[in-house]
């Protein structure tokens, strides 16, 4: 999947500066409510892995899980969602789901459009800081108070948003039975673990202001570029292959140690057996 070739049209931003900061004003305002209500980078790599996740999972399973006690939300047929414990008011969360469409909808729309490089207008562009530049920018007096915060490397809170998908939905991002397709899923997902981790290099670039000190290093600008690329490439490849589909078991069963017969690889009695 390296070829992404085609003439990409011109794309508008679907969410702008000011609502992007009522986004951020209203993570906030939850935090005062609910613990550990994320930054709205982590957000953005959440609802992109949503977009890549193999199944299409619904709005009362994946809120709660960004944003609650992760327990799914019962909803009659026909009935709005139960209001979150986070959100001040059903107003406060429709808001947000209506802001958040519009987001989904245009990584959506980035990703299904095949681009010849990055720096297309119609490339996919994670909601990303480089929160260490933005940090030196800060008066020294400020940044002495951030002293012994732990500041994220480029790109790290969004990865860790998008993982955070892969590890609370790890059946619908499991290797498929294709040998080729499991290694193009494995060499995707590898570049969006390292994002994951520290920027260590040496600091060369300023993301959040080219004339401010230097806060991260090209090998990480490079990292974040590939990983990108990876989240096409993870669009693409659960699209082409479908939803899961699960195994209907007729005639005589596999014994409970014999591999089961979904193609999952585990034994019988660990998988549909269970």
């Amino acid at each position: 999947m390296e070829n992404h070739q085609t003439d990409a049209p011109e794309v508008e931003t679907a969410l702008s500066t000011e609502m992007l900061e009522e986004l951020d004003n209203m993570l906030e305002a939850m935090r005062e409510r609910a613990e550990e209500i994320p930054q709205w980078e982590f957000c953005d790599g959440f609802l992109t892995a949503l977009i890549c996740t193999r199944r299409d999972i619904p709005t009362a399973e994946w809120l709660p899980m960004l944003l609650g006690d992760g327990e799914a939300l019962e909803v009659a047929e026909g009935q709005p969602l139960p209001k979150l414990e986070a959100f001040d008011s059903e107003a406060q969360q429709a808001r947000f789901l209506e802001l958040v469409a519009l987001r989904m909808d245009e990584v959506r729309a980035q990703l299904d459009t095949e681009i010849k490089s990055l720096e297309d207008q119609a490339a996919f562009q994670p909601e990303v800081m480089d929160t260490r530049g933005a940090l030196l920018m800060l008066p020294e007096a400020e940044r002495a108070e951030l002293e012994d915060e732990e500041v994220p490397s480029l790109g790290q809170v969004w990865a860790l948003g998008f993982m955070f998908v892969v590890e609370n939905w790890a059946e619908e991002w499991a290797a498929p039975r294709d040998k080729e397709a499991a290694q193009w899923l494995d060499a995707a997902m590898e570049f969006i673990v390292n994002l994951t981790e520290d920027d260590d290099g040496e600091a060369t670039l300023n993301l959040y202001d080219e004339d401010g000190p230097a806060s991260t290093s090209q090998e990480r600008l490079d990292a974040f570029g590939e990983a990108v690329w990876a989240v096409y490439d993870l669009r693409q490849l659960w699209r082409s292959m479908g939803p899961r589909v699960e195994a209907v078991v007729k005639g005589e069963q596999p014994g409970r140690n014999d591999p089961c017969s979904c193609g999952s690889g585990k034994k019988f009695k660990k998988c549909c057996g269970a």
